[in-house]
């Protein structure tokens, strides 16, 4: 099955199936952080659209923690970067209709929790089609190391997802069930 056919079927079975009381595990996130000694302190986050994996309670505990938070901001020419933002802090919603931060001060994070449409076993993943996160992490690995961790469902795993050129795997997917 090709990208588009993928995303228009786990699309429409994540809006039947998505509840907001399923929680993705904090712990599997920590336990990843620890396994590859990271010890730096920005968390990438996003803000739950569209039927995706919430993460507002992980993006609290890691607050809490004495975690820096970021979330993205879509720019000119189809680019992303993540800037400050606090649980505490209002949002703007962008063009397509996602609440962003407000804030203009740019955040590298060390740890990128990524949404996504699908993957497979091996962290390729399917997004919106925009390639915004495939572009971000890109640039990001040019500039520091870090670590991308897919969030999702487990009904949002596939058979195999074709990656192209541009695609960029994940380290790790974290599901409500378990960590891949």
């Amino acid at each position: 099955m090709n990208k588009p056919d993928i995303r228009k079927k786990i699309l429409q079975i994540r809006k039947k199936k998505y509840t907001n009381n399923v929680e993705i595990d904090f712990k599997s996130i920590i336990r990843i952080l620890r396994k590859k000694k990271i010890n730096k302190k920005i968390i990438g986050g996003y803000y739950a659209y569209n039927y995706e994996a919430n993460i507002m309670t992980i993006l609290e505990r890691f607050e809490k923690l004495n975690f820096e938070i970021s979330l993205p901001k879509i720019e000119k020419n189809f680019q992303m970067n993540f800037f400050h933002w606090s649980t505490k802090d209002p949002m703007n919603i962008n063009e397509y209709g996602i609440p962003e931060p407000i804030s203009s001060k740019i955040k590298y994070p060390d740890i990128l929790l990524v949404p996504l449409v699908a993957f497979d076993k091996n962290f390729n993943r399917v997004g919106y089609g925009g390639g915004f996160y495939d572009r971000y992490i890109k640039k990001l690995k040019k500039i520091k190391k870090i670590i991308t961790i897919g969030i999702a469902f487990s009904f949002q795993k596939v058979k195999k997802i074709s990656a192209g050129k541009n695609d960029i795997n994940l380290d790790f997917i974290i599901t409500e069930k378990k960590t891949k």
